[in-house]
């Protein structure tokens, strides 16, 4: 299922030692209810595809989550090789900083990997949060180094090593060695004062299931499992990520609070019904009889666009106003009309000394084009004509087309 998301904001922030982290901030399409951080894995990048579908799930649950580039990888500054585990956790809490001062501090962790051991280590400084994921996540740190098991003799002589993982080429430093052995992550599991979901595959062959059950043993409840079953280390395969998505997507809702929380609708009554929901400058609840939905304007003048602006409304009363009248006609007068298509288009034009303008200065008036395709093999020329004809005298056209008089009180 497909999710209305905004496009993703690129952002950057300051990660340790002072390199520039390159990030995405996926909003969902109404304002936040929450917001997540996403740790990718081990020489990973924030665009991994499961990165993105569980970003996209989340979204469609109304959380905004940062993910980002840690330190020499992706599209963020630095140099992986003068990177460790520890500046990887450092990362993340200056990530939650970034978003505590321009938005909102996050209340949800989510690691994959090496990430996933990350953000158990990171949680006890930033506390906010109130709900960790884990996905293929490691007990422990010091198994990384199996993946260069042939090099370690190279790097223990020199000091370092360029090894290939992934199909790519790393420089592996000592430093990263002695770090990782440095950290205990059933210890961060046992001391986690937050929701825990641990999600795993019984045949994942980079980060064995046995590492899941050493976490999840040593985490205090509340705490879940999920056995992504099948699945192999990187979800490489669509409906494994999407799976995966959609169990961290149901499971935080339970343990999240909104941050910005709306104003209730206002109750249906004889007349439409505006009210502001409280959240941004310009979301408004529309209860138009049993009828419920939400008015906005576009980001570009500072809303969430997370529904019609008000012009957007007017040209689609227009719209199905024309339709609704053609139908009647139609139908009325036994014409063979397959389907109307009414598109509205609006603006604003000029024009010189009009009624009431000074001479010589020219004002604006609104222009509402429509454009009307006529569907049905059988319709003949003067068919058309007559439909087109009857569509200026729908109800709509003539209030636009014609003066209205608005009264108002104060309740």
């Amino acid at each position: 299922m497909e999710h209305m998301t905004r496009p993703s904001k690129r952002v950057t922030f300051e990660g340790h030692g002072g390199c520039t982290l390159a990030a995405r901030l996926d909003l969902p399409a109404a304002p936040p209810k929450a917001y997540a951080i996403f740790a990718h894995c081990f020489t990973c990048s924030k665009d991994l595809f499961a990165a993105g579908r569980i970003a996209a799930e989340l979204n469609g649950q109304g959380i905004a989550v940062l993910r980002f580039d840690f330190t020499g990888l992706g599209s963020s500054e630095g140099d992986f090789g003068n990177t460790n585990f520890s500046s990887n956790v450092e990362d993340l809490v200056r990530a939650a900083a970034w978003l505590r001062d321009e938005h909102a501090a996050p209340q949800l962790l989510v690691g994959h990997s090496l990430g996933g051991a990350a953000v158990l280590a990171a949680v006890r400084e930033i506390p906010e949060v109130v709900a960790v994921a884990t996905i293929g996540a490691p007990a422990d740190t010091e198994h990384l180094a199996e993946l260069f098991v042939d090099d370690l003799g190279a790097i223990e002589r020199d000091g370092e090593a360029t090894v290939q993982l992934a199909g790519r080429t790393f420089t592996i430093r000592r430093q990263l060695l002695d770090d990782l052995a440095r950290h205990e992550i059933v210890a961060c599991a046992a001391g986690l004062d937050a929701a825990l979901l641990v999600l795993h595959s019984p045949v994942d062959n980079t980060v064995g299931i046995e590492h899941a059950a050493r976490i999840y043993q040593a985490a205090r409840h509340p705490k879940s499992f999920v056995s992504l079953d099948g699945a192999d280390h990187l979800l490489s395969r669509h409906v494994d990520a999407e799976f995966a998505a959609r169990m961290i997507g149901a499971w935080a809702e339970r343990y999240l609070v909104e941050q910005q929380p709306a104003h209730p609708a206002p109750p249906a009554t004889d007349a439409v019904v505006v009210a502001e929901t409280g959240q941004g400058q310009f979301l408004n609840h529309v209860v138009a009889r049993g009828h419920q939905f939400l008015a906005d304007e576009p980001e570009s003048i500072g809303g969430f666009d997370a529904g019609p602006s008000p012009y957007d409304l007017l040209s689609a009363a227009l719209g199905a106003c024309t339709s609704m009248t053609m139908r009647m006609y139609a139908e009325r007068k036994g014409l063979p009309l397959a389907r109307a298509i009414v598109e509205v288009r609006h603006g604003k034009v000029h024009m010189e000394a009009t009624e009431g303008a000074t001479a010589g200065k020219a004002t604006q008036i609104d222009r509402f084009e429509r454009i009307i395709r006529l569907e049905g093999p059988a319709l003949t020329a003067a068919d058309r004509e007559r439909l087109l004809s009857i569509a200026d005298r729908c109800p709509v056209h003539r209030t636009l087309s014609q003066s209205s008089t608005i009264v108002t009180t104060s309740a």
